[in-house]
């Protein structure tokens, strides 16, 4: 939600690894929009800033998957060959769903996984 946590990093040097789901959306909202309002979408389309921009600025390693394959291999390769804060943008879908989900006014016996 903020990049304030990006300067955090750089000033303490930490290893932390940051991964974005990036389907290009407001994924929440988009979701319920979906499953619940008949996909009548309403402001949930965003304009992303370049996050390889703003991973430079702040001396951190990125990277981009646009491709299911590479992924694991990335995955690897920045929690296990890297001591070093990295940034791991992956491109989605923009139906990808992230479940299990409760919905609206439901208790937990009424959560969804699919």
């Amino acid at each position: 939600m903020t990049i304030q946590e990006l300067g955090t990093i750089l000033e303490n040097h930490i290893s932390i690894k940051i991964i974005l789901l990036n389907n290009n959306f407001l994924g929440m909202v988009r979701q319920w929009q979906q499953l619940f309002f008949k996909k009548r979408y309403s402001f949930t389309k965003l304009k992303n800033p370049n996050f390889l921009k703003l991973a430079e600025a702040y001396n951190i390693k990125y990277k981009k998957v646009y491709k299911r394959n590479e992924l694991q291999h990335s995955i690897k390769n920045i929690f296990y060959k890297n001591n070093e804060p990295f940034f791991l943008e992956i491109l989605v879908s923009k139906e990808d769903n992230v479940f299990p989900m409760i919905p609206s006014g439901s208790s937990v016996d009424d959560i969804r996984l699919t």
